[in-house]
């Protein structure tokens, strides 16, 4: 074990922590911050776009999770337009896409799993 996860408590945005890997899996831990994150890896998206992309999530769980991700400084939002509709897109930032490294470690890492120990689901999107 590396002497970082050894010392006593880290302090990071006004939080305290016990390791670093504590401060990374607040960032993007949980079901749904990594996967968001994977879906703005290939240029800003709109809400509606990205909801399409995680079948399962709730507008309000998406929401939420846009807005602690951009508080965090992972996520960049931008509105467009003057009066309703408004045009709202959401991006990596540069912090954030520091995080893609790690990301594809993860998912070549899950589809590692997925091939030797998992099976493939054949449900479509809308049944799940």
């Amino acid at each position: 074990m590396k002497t970082e996860c050894q010392s006593e408590y880290f302090g990071f945005s006004g939080k305290t922590y016990p390791c670093p890997l504590s401060v990374a899996m607040d960032l993007v831990g949980g079901k749904w911050k990594a996967v968001i994150l994977y879906h703005l890896q290939g240029g800003a998206k709109r809400f509606g776009e990205l909801h399409e992309c995680l079948p399962g999530i709730t507008e309000t769980i998406l929401s939420r999770l846009l807005k602690q991700l951009e508080h965090d400084g992972l996520v960049s939002r931008q509105v467009f337009g003057i009066k309703p509709p408004l045009k709202t897109e959401y991006a990596l930032t540069v912090f954030g896409g520091s995080f893609l490294p790690a990301l594809a470690a993860l998912t070549d890492w899950g589809n590692q799993v997925v091939t030797e120990r998992g099976s493939l689901s054949v449900q479509t999107r809308r049944a799940l």
